[in-house]
């Protein structure tokens, strides 16, 4: 019952964000897509699973170098989004379909690479939704999550993740890279490589992005300001010369490779 509550809370998180989510630069910069791309590095011959798809960034980027890619996303709003985008560049080896992570409707060891991207933190059950991306990935294939981290100190942690969830409530938790590489070691991978980055967030234009109301917007920005005095989360909050509150959320991408 809790999993499909959450599930109806992505669902209108999502449908809320959806044309924000398409257009936002930061998240659609091809640079950051090819570098994710590059970092997995699919053979020409592979079949792709990109689960929670949104507007299919992910998807399209892994089109260009393989031989087929699937997106997935159980929000319809962002697939209508990808479904138009593919229309107009006319990509053919590029599908999108609507399916919960949860029960993913693929046989077992279907495709060469599943990748999730910027997701994991929306999980209400992280472990239960990495088995199914494990179990539709084939022996010696490669399993690919970027996504958010906050601090290995967990009063740190839960500071990041109160504003973040104050922000959007879809966000559940999201997890440090020492929690990401257990997840990923316990479904069964071989850790393969680890790279870690930045996001460069400007507070008002991340608000904006996900519709959060006055109230809760008002409650964020107490806390960054708390957090820019005190370094309480490991963001670094500070005002740039327009004094515009800016942020940077660490990410990170693992890489495993499927054992058995």
């Amino acid at each position: 019952m809790r999993s499909q509550r959450h599930t109806d809370n992505i669902r209108r998180a999502f449908t809320l964000q959806a044309d924000a989510y398409a257009s936002n630069p930061t998240l659609a910069n091809p640079l950051r897509l090819e570098y994710l791309v590059q970092a997995i590095n699919p053979s020409e011959n592979s079949l792709v699973l990109d689960v929670a798809t949104g507007p299919g960034f992910v998807a399209e980027a892994f089109a260009l170098h393989s031989r087929m890619v699937i997106g997935v996303d159980v929000t319809r709003a962002p697939l209508e989004i990808a479904r138009r985008q593919l229309q107009e560049k006319n990509i053919s080896n590029l599908h999108f379909q609507n399916a919960d992570v949860n029960h993913l409707p693929f046989a077992d060891a279907q495709f060469n690479v599943v990748v999730c991207r910027f997701a994991i933190h929306h999980f209400d059950n992280p472990a239960r939704i990495l088995s199914e991306i494990v179990r539709v990935c084939r022996i010696n294939g490669t399993v690919g999550i970027e996504d958010i981290i906050v601090s290995e100190h967990r009063i740190r942690a839960n500071y990041q993740n109160r504003f973040e969830k104050l922000r959007d409530p879809s966000h559940t938790k999201a997890q440090s890279l020492t929690y990401l590489l257990r997840l990923l070691a316990g479904a069964g991978l071989e850790i393969e490589k680890v790279i870690t980055g930045t996001l460069l967030q400007d507070l008002d234009k991340w608000l904006a992005n996900s519709h959060t109301p006055a109230k809760q917007a008002a409650k964020v920005r107490a806390l960054m300001e708390q957090d820019a005095q005190e370094d309480l989360s490991g963001t670094s909050p500070y005002h740039d010369n327009d004094n515009r509150m800016q942020f940077l959320q660490k990410t990170a991408i693992v890489i495993g490779r499927k054992l058995r």
